[in-house]
């Protein structure tokens, strides 16, 4: 599996995981909340933050027709219909390049999922290091083809994509001669629950696909991200959420900025738990090595005495005879006398 370069930070399996902080619509609105996104995504350890670039016009119809409204379930019902939820959630395409400059100042990857072909355009102006197919467009294969034309590595979203459409968009982007594809598993739910994730899915589409894989996460909590990571998640997505915004409009499924933090931890953690494949006793085991077991006297014996299952034993600790010659020395004749807890070897009898 060929490693892909994203702005400055290489993703493959002998990397760390890349772990992403979207910001959404958790902005408010207010551009300052965003740079404090950015802001809080650094010192919680992301290593990227990604935006999403489209306009009310440009990713629906401002149209009132029973289509277009949003059902009554939805977390988002009360904004009515499509256009109105997008046109509050979007985040303005003239904070973009404040957006991107304050993100490369902090030593932050920036990157965006674009809606349409003004948003492709837009974004490559701005230099983005990648671009984020969102799960919805998944099957919009003109939007992916130009997208891929650009060359720009490209992320998919497979929260409503179907095996044929994973199939359909992976062809389109090669067709196209974009090389470097990643695939985020994602359930397209908010929040998620736990037993639709299905992360096993991930392993197998990295073996299906031949791409490098990762997780796009709507579940509560951080556990979920960790998990992915033990199965080799080449990148990790998750909302966040200012602390003092719960208002925002993805914030009911998003970490605050010190879950954030936590599941950085977590995950820097658990990579570095996975290691190697390593037989040996490592170095702070070792000292606990005399906790092994060893064959020591455990009755008196006279010189010339018969050992027997009555006056040897198995018993921690290891600083004895190795257990492996259990059998080797029953029978046999003391050479001297031994007392109760000696340590023994091979030489102490005929």
């Amino acid at each position: 599996m060929k490693d892909i370069q994203i702005g400055k930070v290489l993703l493959g399996d002998d990397h760390p995981c890349l772990i992403v902080a979207e910001i959404s619509g958790n902005h408010g609105g207010k551009i300052e909340n965003a740079i404090e996104l950015i802001h809080e995504a650094k010192k919680a350890g992301a290593d990227a933050v990604k935006l999403q670039t489209y306009k009310g016009n440009t990713i629906t119809l401002n149209c009132k027709r029973k289509d277009f409204l949003i059902p009554k379930d939805s977390p988002w019902a009360s904004y009515g219909n499509l256009y109105d939820l997008y046109n509050h959630a979007h985040t303005p395409w003239e904070w973009h390049s404040r957006l991107f400059h304050e993100a490369k100042k902090v030593g932050l990857e920036i990157f965006s999922s674009p809606f349409d072909l003004t948003a492709v355009q837009f974004l490559q102006e701005l230099n983005v290091p990648a671009f984020k197919i969102a799960s919805p467009e998944i099957n919009d294969l003109p939007l992916i083809e130009n997208v891929a034309k650009t060359g720009i590595p490209i992320i998919i979203s497979s929260g409503l994509a179907t095996y044929n459409d994973l199939l359909n968009a992976i062809s389109t982007i090669k067709n196209s001669g974009c090389a470097d594809i990643i695939i985020l598993k994602c359930t397209t739910a908010y929040p998620a629950p736990e037993n639709e994730t299905n992360l096993m899915t991930m392993v197998d589409m990295k073996r299906t696909f031949g791409c490098l894989t990762g997780l796009s996460d709507h579940t509560h909590g951080i556990g979920i991200p960790v998990a992915a990571v033990a199965l080799g998640a080449n990148m990790i997505e998750k909302h966040i959420a200012l602390e003092n915004n719960n208002k925002a409009i993805d914030s009911f499924f998003s970490l605050n900025p010190k879950q954030f933090k936590s599941m950085v931890h977590e995950i820097r953690r658990a990579e570095s738990a996975i290691g190697t494949i390593n037989y040996d006793i490592t170095k702070s085991a070792k000292k606990n090595i005399n906790g092994k077991r060893s064959i020591y006297i455990s009755s008196d014996i006279k010189k010339g005495q018969i050992i027997t299952r009555n006056n040897v034993k198995s018993v921690r600790p290891g600083y004895s005879l190795d257990p492996k010659y259990y059998y080797s020395i029953l029978g046999k004749k003391a050479l001297k006398d031994l007392k109760f807890g000696d340590r023994i070897t091979l030489d102490d009898f005929s």
